[in-house]
């Protein structure tokens, strides 16, 4: 049998990185639909029920750096193969859980899984595609983000009304087997990769940072800002602190705080904590608004933002070939641009808005989704040293995550801001409608919030638009 030819094995590596990114957007929209039965099902408390979502997006954000330092030392792919396994486990564990605490762990461990993949996926790409390539890898990436949220929303919906909310758990462990296989077969094996000392003060030390800073905003969907609150920030703070000196003085350090010193990547970290800053919540804004004041079925509001996703997929492949034509700097910004413009469409929403209105608005913040994330995503690893492309995409991955657990932690805020808390976590789980002067004041506090969205969309798109021509490490070092 002749042997396949490299367009061949990128081609089907591509679509592993495509499957590892779509089963993890499956994860995240189907079980915001599933919240409502599984909460009956376990028992589990209005506020403790956030833990499902949050858990695992909390697990992924303290652990995306640390995971990235190990693709770079013990090999990338083999991380990679080695997070589907955990996932799948994680997985089949959620759909066998029996009451709140094993729900909440077990996502954590899919969690732990999902780190490990996400983690390293751009750094796979980096490796495999060259620089005037990587743009339209990263857009193929978003392919399978918007389609996985699809089929999340569509078969999380047929599973969760005609079987058991348990097989939009069961439905992850063939998915993640077969990317598996696919991943053992056609993924390029790790070269050139030595040992290292694995720092562990450093990884400890940025893991406790990062949860105390996370555990605090957390805390304050469910209650009040206290000196409690204020003692977990100023922990997290004095950690970060912390954390910086003992790396400094590091031998082999967890990140390399050289990498902040490359004029492209720290405007384009911060870039990507500001866009999720901004954007994550307004799926939770407008899911809200859609059950909670429109009295929508959380089915048939999730169809309702489809038309969003659709459209984001087919805009990132462009947006990636833009950005390889035209460098990641234009696509990028000009998409922050036009979700600036659907925030503001969206303020404009209404007790009485057609609700066809909500689709046309998911179709602009699609395109503007679309344009930023290949493209961003391609200028942070062209400009990144190849050593270090695990640590760069798991730093990515990390200041998009805290944005986005930061975000859903402001969209709740809000809510509970206008409404009392559990009112507020009965809509966001779609088990209450409020209307007549609740709904308005609801209403008040979602326009609100998504005027905080604008502000953070505009700090990203500055960032973006002011970080200049991208060069590659290899041209910067040989310059």
């Amino acid at each position: 049998m002749p042997e396949a030819t490299p367009q061949v094995r990128t081609g089907v590596a591509l679509l592993v990185i495509m499957i590892g990114v779509l089963i993890a957007a499956v994860d995240t929209t189907i079980v915001i639909l599933a919240l409502p039965v599984m909460r009956q099902d376990l028992h589990v408390g209005f506020a403790s029920v956030v833990w499902v979502v949050l858990g695992y997006l909390l697990v992924i954000t303290l652990l995306a750096t640390q995971v990235g330092r190990l693709g770079d030392m013990f090999g990338r792919v083999r991380m990679y193969e080695a997070g589907f396994f955990i996932f799948v486990l994680g997985s089949a564990l959620c759909a066998l859980s029996w009451n709140e605490a094993s729900i909440v762990a077990f996502r954590v461990l899919q969690g732990v899984g999902g780190a490990f993949v996400s983690a390293n996926s751009g750094a796979i790409i980096a490796d495999i595609f060259p620089p005037n390539q990587r743009g339209r890898a990263y857009g193929y990436t978003s392919i399978g983000w918007n389609v996985g949220a699809v089929l999340g929303i569509l078969v999380g919906g047929l599973l969760v009304t005609y079987l058991n909310w348990r097989w939009i758990f069961w439905i992850n462990v063939p998915i993640g087997l077969l990317a598996l296989v696919l991943a053992l077969r056609s993924l390029p094996p790790d070269h050139g990769y030595r040992h290292r000392d694995l720092d562990l003060p450093g990884m400890a030390i940025l893991g406790l940072a990062l949860f105390a800073l996370l555990w605090a905003m957390v805390q304050l969907t469910t209650a009040s800002f206290d000196l409690g609150i204020v003692a977990w920030l100023a922990l997290g703070v004095i950690l970060l602190a912390l954390f910086v000196l003992v790396e400094k003085r590091a031998k082999d350090p967890m990140v390399p705080l050289s990498l902040f010193r490359v004029p492209t990547l720290t405007p384009s970290f911060l870039a990507s904590f500001f866009q999720g800053l901004a954007n994550f919540a307004v799926l939770f804004l407008i899911t809200m608004y859609l059950q909670g004041v429109r009295a929508l079925s959380p089915l048939d509001g999730a169809l309702l933002l489809i038309p969003g996703y659709v459209v984001g997929s087919v805009i990132g492949p462009v947006a990636g070939r833009l950005s390889d034509r035209l460098g990641p700097v234009l696509p990028a910004t000009a998409g922050l641009g036009i979700q600036i413009v659907a925030m503001l469409l969206y303020i404009s929403l209404g007790l009485h808005t057609p609700l066809w209105v909500v689709s046309a608005i998911s179709i602009v913040n699609g395109i503007g989704s679309g344009g930023f994330f290949p493209s961003n995503n391609a200028a942070v690893m062209k400009a990144a040293p190849q050593k270090v492309f695990g640590v760069a995409s798991g730093m990515l991955r990390t200041f998009q995550n805290v944005g986005m657990v930061f975000s859903f932690s402001t969209a709740l805020l809000v809510a509970a801001h206008a409404l009392s808390r559990g009112l507020a976590f009965a809509i966001f789980v779609g088990n209450a409608v409020v209307s007549g002067p609740d709904g308005a004041a609801f209403l008040r506090g979602i326009h609100a919030s998504l005027f905080a969205s604008v502000a953070a969309l505009a700090v990203a798109a500055l960032l973006s638009g002011l970080r200049g021509p991208i060069r590659p490490a290899e041209a910067r070092q040989g310059g």
